[in-house]
């Protein structure tokens, strides 16, 4: 019986395999790292930083009237301000939160402002956000939004979020070894592992060097960009297996080569085509959808490169030929 003739290939992903095994596991290293470092930063404790919607708090966002420049304002002015303010302690009255811990972060050159803060009452948010206004000068009405989390619900949404990715990755796990036998379904779960560790090592960065937190908008980003990974690295593999049997009598790698040869083109356009509209979110989406449509973007991004540089040049030291 003969086989068929070796195709000719124009990239073979082989020949670039060391360099793709440095890059990723330098990646995977310097994300680590970073996790570890908010891991032992006091103020943060946790691989990463959490926002909100898992601590609990009060966050007062603010718009600015301004005609032309804003006047200079320091978060440094503001938290000053905050810590001369006195609440009414008396009957009935809510417990006088301690503002002393408050984040300011300044945005568009000053003209926006996020401040973080313990949980307010709407009478305490209302009282922070008129002392503000008098440093600030006049604020825009429309552009004031004040969102509460209560530390209980903070904390089951976190529960909520960990159960939801560790279902999902399960789920995941169990689909690709009931479909694939035990190498293929190990190494798609490697890709799964790398894809998510680097989109979070790069939060871990951004937490550390930018004050970035982490909220349930991030944990669907993981189980979209987990769902993401696998597909695409299935492709890859169920195009390996089809050559395994037209060119059976060729070595593990030369079936590789041409199976990623061949899926490589659409690879890349399903990617950009998935890419484009999270970069537009991210330049027109807002502020609520920025964050979710950069760890998408990055996820996404990773993702593609571990189906085509990780995955397949992995397996032929696992498959048996």
């Amino acid at each position: 019986m003969t086989t068929a003739a070796m195709p000719p290939v124009r990239f073979r992903i082989s020949r670039y395999r060391n360099l793709a095994w440095w890059g990723s596991g330098l990646a995977c290293l310097l994300s680590l790292l970073g996790m570890a470092l908010c891991w032992l930063t006091p103020s943060i404790g946790l691989p990463l930083k959490p926002g909100l919607d898992f601590t609990g708090g009060t966050q007062i966002q603010l718009e600015r009237l301004c005609r032309t420049d804003c006047p200079a304002i320091s978060a440094s002015q503001i938290q000053e301000s905050l810590q001369q303010l006195t609440f009414d302690t008396g009957a009935g009255s809510s417990p006088a939160p301690n503002l002393d811990s408050a984040q300011v972060q300044l945005l568009d050159e000053g003209r926006s402002l996020l401040i973080r803060l313990p949980e307010l009452s709407p009478e305490q948010a209302t009282k922070v956000t008129a002392v503000l206004g008098q440093t600030l000068g006049p604020l825009d009405a429309a552009g004031t939004a004040v969102n509460t989390i209560g530390p209980t619900l903070g904390d089951q949404l976190l529960r909520g979020s960990l159960v939801s990715l560790l279902v999902s990755f399960a789920a995941i796990a169990a689909y690709i070894t009931f479909r694939y036998d035990r190498v293929y379904a190990g190494l798609a779960l490697v890709c799964l592992a790398h894809d998510v560790l680097i989109t979070c090592g790069v939060f871990a960065w951004l937490g550390l060097l930018r004050g970035v937190e982490v909220d349930s908008l991030f944990a669907v980003s993981l189980i979209t960009v987990a769902g993401y990974s696998v597909t695409d690295t299935v492709v890859v593999f169920d195009r390996i297996r089809e050559q395994q049997t037209t060119l059976a009598a060729l070595p593990v790698v030369e079936q590789v080569d041409v199976a990623v040869d061949a899926t490589l083109t659409r690879s890349l356009y399903t990617s950009l085509t998935t890419l484009l509209p999270l970069v537009a979110l991210i330049f027109f989406g807002g502020s609520t959808l920025f964050w979710f449509a950069v760890a998408l973007t990055v996820g996404i991004a990773v993702g593609s490169w571990s189906s085509i540089g990780v995955a397949p040049t992995l397996l032929p030291l696992f498959a048996r030929s």
